[in-house]
């Protein structure tokens, strides 16, 4: 069957079945609608929809399009026989937490975006390749000490070196080929991670949190990805890490941030010559690697680079202000964007892969708006220029 669905004929032969009803089941739960609601909406009685739903009465044209939208899907992705269907919630919807509905509300969008992304690359006919680096399970013993030694592989392996990473966004998408999605979620969410065979890993991180935070959840989850990649996490500001994976993937982000080597060797740098750590030392070792003032200044005690309680010091005597920051920098940091990838409303490539579904009449503003959980101002913003780029078009540019 062809990416888009528009012969009547096909529709006919696959309006009743299991499969269909079956998705139209996980498309209603995801988007925690009823079967009451939902009857309503095609105004038939509940029965009506149960039935349809277990595939015994067929459903009309005029209906599937009328629970596609109230679903936030398109009749293409109900439809398609290829179709990926995903059913993440329920796995967050396990683990114990304080937090519950608002990681089931974030769980549930990270679940539409991918399958968004998904059935633009089907309609496109491309093939994801990710780069996924080995899975590195968690054995017996000092797991401090394993995520140490696998961060630090991991860094060889993506050819990082020993330097500060600039943009963790970046990496996980265009590196290692996770899906990576940034969005405004509920302050005590830091962002989520799964791990689905058929659509690979898929990360949605907190838009509203500072560029530094940001970093740090980025690399936190990847901690999981690389042990744990088959157990759906929540990343919350309460979290407290007693578990040996999220110890593991605790180390694992500084460890991946701030490698010892490289800390060790900085703070010798800036150091040299003075009798005493200041804020100044923290600012800057903070600011070189692209992390938090406290996330450094605990990562010195860990490496005994400094004594422990050196941050609760600090912080119980006037803490390291924003003003102080920017005396020190000469810039007001707390400003900045994520990066080009963290800061605009799509990832790069599902961006590439929404305008090429929408000039080639694939999907319209109203379909992609409610596919990608976006109002119809920001997929204008995003199709700008697409139509100037097709009109352009010359066969010396054109891809093979």
């Amino acid at each position: 069957m062809g990416a888009k669905l528009n012969a009547m004929t096909t529709y006919r032969e696959i309006s009743q079945s299991p499969a269909i009803g079956e998705r139209l089941r996980v498309a209603r739960e995801t988007a925690k609608i009823t079967q009451a609601a939902a009857a309503q909406k095609i105004g038939a009685a509940r029965t009506t929809l149960v039935a349809i739903e277990q595939g015994k009465r067929k459903i009309k044209l005029d209906e599937m399009q009328a629970l596609a939208s109230m679903y936030h899907t398109t009749v293409n992705a109900l439809l398609r026989q290829e179709a990926v269907h995903l059913d993440l919630t329920p796995q967050f919807r396990k683990l114990p937490n304080s937090n519950e509905k608002l990681i089931e509300e974030a769980s549930t969008l990270l679940n539409s975006l991918v399958q968004a992304e998904v059935e633009l690359e089907d309609c496109l006919g491309v093939v994801r390749a990710p780069n996924y680096p080995a899975e590195r399970p968690i054995l017996p013993g000092n797991v401090q000490s394993q995520a140490e030694s696998d961060a630090q592989e991991l860094r060889g392996w993506l050819g990082l070196g020993a330097g500060p990473v600039g943009d963790m966004i970046a990496i996980l998408s265009l590196q290692i080929g996770m899906r990576v999605y940034v969005r405004k979620l509920g302050p005590s969410i830091s962002g989520l991670f799964a791990y689905n065979h058929s659509v690979g890993a898929c990360v949605l991180i907190n838009s509203n949190h500072p560029f530094e935070r940001i970093q740090q959840t980025c690399a936190h989850e990847l901690g999981h990805f690389i042990a744990t990649r088959n157990q759906p996490e929540a990343l919350t500001a309460s979290e407290t890490f007693t578990s040996r994976e999220e110890k593991y993937a605790n180390f694992f982000q500084r460890s991946f941030l701030t490698p010892a080597r490289a800390v060790q060797q900085k703070f010798a740098d800036i150091t040299a010559g003075h009798t005493h750590l200041t804020r100044r030392h923290i600012i800057l070792l903070a600011h070189s690697f692209q992390v938090s003032r406290e996330a450094i200044t605990r990562r010195l005690e860990e490496l005994g680079l400094t004594k422990p309680g050196t941050w609760d010091w600090f912080k119980d005597n006037g803490g390291i202000t924003r003003d102080q920051v920017q005396q020190v920098l000469g810039v007001d940091t707390e400003d900045r964007k994520h990066s080009i990838e963290g800061s605009s409303l799509l990832p790069s490539r599902l961006t590439l892969l929404a305008r090429e579904a929408w000039k080639r009449s694939l999907f319209s503003e109203g379909q992609l708006s409610r596919l990608l959980h976006l109002d119809r101002h920001e997929i204008r913003e995003i199709l700008d220029g697409a139509e100037t780029e097709e009109s352009e078009a010359n066969d010396l540019v054109k891809l093979r």
